[in-house]
Parts: C-alpha cells; structure tokens; sequence
C-alpha cells in the first residue's frame, strides 16, 4: 500500500506540473482552457474557476488540458434548430440553451435562421413561424448549455489555432519545461536536506558493515592524518586509501575536542584495466549551503538528461532493446525498491522521472508534444499549417502506436516478475 500511495503521489506530481505548464502558457496567450484534467476515465472529483474546470479523474496514468480549438466544437447550431437564449444586463444572449427548452421558462425560444458563434457572434431567428427575422448579439463570454451543463463558446480569437507560432509553440513547449523545472526544485530540496558535496577532509555517512565503522570511525569525524601523512581535503584521503588496498591504516582523526588514532584495514575493489583500489565504506562529506544546493541541483538535471539522451541513443541504434524497457509496471516495482531506502531515494527517483517524461515528451512522435511541436515547426517554414484533418490522423495513428508500445512494454515487465 506503501508504494501504491507513492506512486499515485508521484505520478500525480508529475502530471500536474507538465499540465499546469501547458495551462498556464495557454491562458497567457489568451487561449480558452475549458478543462484541466489529472488522469483519465470517470471524473472523480470537479470545480469550475472562472473560465476552467478543474478535474480529479479515476486512472492516474496522464492528463490534459482541453484548449479550444483543439478539437471540433461539441455543438453545431443550423438552420431549424430551435434553441433558447437567456440575456444578460446589457442586452447580449449569455446563454443558448440547446434541448430541455421546458426547463428554462424564461428563455426566449428562437428558430434559428443563421448563426455564427465563432466570428462574428450572433444568432439570427424567428420567435413565430410567420414573425420577423430578429438578429441577437452574443457576449464573447456567453455559454451554451447541453443537458443542463454549461459550455462557453469559444470566439476564433480564443482559439488554439488562431494563435501565433511563438505562442502555439510555447504553449506545447511549456509541458516538458516545466518537468524539467520540477526535477531541478526537487534536486534543491534534495541537496538542502543532504548537504552539498564538501572537499573538507572530514568523514561522511559510514557505510555499516564496512571498514570504517568496524574500526569505529563516526561522520563527522576530521581527518588529520593517515599513516603519519597530513591530509588536506577529501580528495587527499580518498587518494590515499585508494591507493593503499588490502592495507592497515592509521587515521590521527579529530571528533569533537578530541585527537584519536584508529587502525582500519582497508578492503580491496577492482576497477578498470584490471587495477585494484583501497576503500573502507565512507561517503564524501556534505555541507549546507542554499547556492551550493541550487548549483548542484542544475549539473544533476543536466546529467539525468544526459544519461537519457545516450538511452535514447542506444535504442535507436539497437544497442538497448525494447525488452530493456520499463512501463508502469516496472516503474511500480522500482519505486517500492527506492521506498525502502527512505525519502530522499525517493526524491531522486522523483526527479528522474520527471527528466524522463520531459524528454519523452520531446520526442518528434506523433501524439506526443515533440510530434505537435514538429507540426508547428513545419508550418513556420511552409508559410501555412498542414490540413488540420491529416495532422489528427496522423496524431491518431501515433497514438495508436504508443499504446501498442505500452502494451507491449508492459508484458515485458509482466514478464521479468515471473519469470
């Protein structure tokens, strides 16, 4: 239960942050949001904040935000349709009322003529068969109401498509960036609770079972001298035990106000080129320090994306294969490893995930924000957009494809549990 909780803490972490920097892109470009949405399937919990509502669904395994004119609008109004307009104080319809008519007795019901709800913002109708034709005005705001629920409509200046590239495209690009952002504030509060990497010559956490603290070394301890010799900095005792393997080894240390001789035996590790080097089961020192922290937390993220990027390498070249990969399953499994080793384990884990569904999300594939974002790019260079019918297509097969991959991923890491 332990790990289910984390993993639902995790992904919903994650998710949340690459949609909110979709949303918050999307309102700044002045682009209707009439949904924002963590998981999928039923809605299991709902709120409506100005122009947006927010939704808590049943599997969290993705989200979204629902941009208008992303896809067709859910309502179409024709000529013969009858529909009821609700007027607010200044005259102007605030709400078309679709089908329940009897509901809402102070509408006034219209046979509509003519209707624009996304240019020009007006409906023309007949109150009687025979009566006058009558043109209403619509408040950009107004809403259209189907089975009693409320959608407003969506002018073509608040939609999608109607937005320059640089605001299209910073708006799909705003989702991996913010994932990005999110490893980087996790690593900071990661190496604010750690500490930062010190070169002091001072002892860090103690390795139980090792040499160290059989010869009862502490953290903390400083290290003056081994074997006679004046250390100077971690490098210096690193160096020096590396050096010395399979070897008893006095340490002059300093705990508190106290001076100290300790033996240790140092154990012995191969390492490249058939060589051989010391260790006795000692982490480098930490410090506190906000900068060192922020500093830190940027080389970390860059490495992680580093590492991701030479992963993607190999897999297109073939040197990773496709049953070398994680789904949910397998990356359920991992977070109850990294579970066991407490919180910042944790934290790290966090972080990589969120570097790893950035850079996924990168990718020039169809359905994912890479393969949108490769559409926008197209259409800068063309002077034009590619027909909107081929480029869902497109995204549709794409989709299909990733979830096939999913499936298959997923069978894999079935697989490694019971085999």
């Amino acid at each position: 239960m332990e790990t289910f909780i984390t993993v639902v803490i995790i992904f919903g972490l994650l998710i949340s942050f690459h949609e909110l920097g979709h949303l918050l892109l999307a309102k700044r470009a002045g682009i209707l949001c009439r949904e924002f949405a963590i998981g999928f399937g039923p809605k299991l919990f709902s709120f409506k904040k100005k122009e947006t509502v927010y939704t808590l669904r049943l599997l969290p395994i993705g989200g979204f935000v629902r941009m208008a004119g992303e896809d067709p609008e859910l309502i179409e109004i024709k000529p013969g349709h009858r529909v009821g307009l609700i007027f607010n104080s200044h005259g102007l319809v605030s709400k078309i009322i679709i089908n329940h008519l009897e509901k809402y007795p102070n509408a006034k019901i219209v046979t509509v003529e003519e209707a624009d709800i996304e240019k020009d913002l007006f409906i023309k109708g007949y109150e009687q068969e025979d009566g006058e034709l009558i043109t209403y005005d619509l408040d950009r705001e107004a809403d259209y109401v189907v089975d009693e629920q409320a959608y407003q409509i969506a002018p073509l200046d608040r939609q999608f498509g109607s937005k320059s590239i640089l605001d299209r495209f910073l708006t799909i690009f705003a989702g991996p960036f913010m994932n990005f952002l999110l490893a980087i504030i996790i690593f900071i509060i990661f190496f604010m609770i750690q500490g930062v990497p010190s070169d002091a010559p001072k002892l860090g956490q103690i390795v139980k079972g090792d040499p160290a603290a059989a010869a009862g070394l502490h953290q903390g301890d400083r290290v003056l001298k081994i074997d006679g010799h004046s250390v100077h900095s971690w490098k210096d005792v690193q160096t020096y035990v590396s050096d010395h393997p399979k070897e008893s080894l006095t340490f002059t240390i300093q705990r508190n106000s106290q001076i100290k001789q300790v033996a240790v035996m140092t154990n012995e590790r191969k390492v490249e080129k058939d060589g051989k080097e010391g260790y006795i089961g000692v982490y480098g020192p930490t410090k506190k320090s906000f900068l060192g922290a922020v500093t830190n937390s940027f080389q970390q993220t860059f490495f992680f994306i580093k590492q991701e990027l030479i992963a993607l390498k190999m897999l297109v070249t073939g040197a990773l294969g496709i049953n070398q990969l994680s789904g949910p399953v397998g990356i359920y499994q991992m977070t109850g490893q990294f579970v066991k080793h407490g919180f910042l384990m944790i934290l790290s884990w966090t972080a990589l995930l969120s570097v790893n569904l950035g850079i996924i999300n990168l990718l020039p594939l169809p359905a994912l924000d890479g393969g949108r974002l490769l559409f926008i790019i197209a259409e800068a260079l063309r002077g034009k957009p590619i027909d909107p019918k081929r480029e869902s297509l497109v995204h549709f097969i794409g989709f299909a494809l990733l979830m096939l991959l999913m499936i298959v991923v997923t069978w894999n890491d079935i697989q490694k549990i019971f085999l």
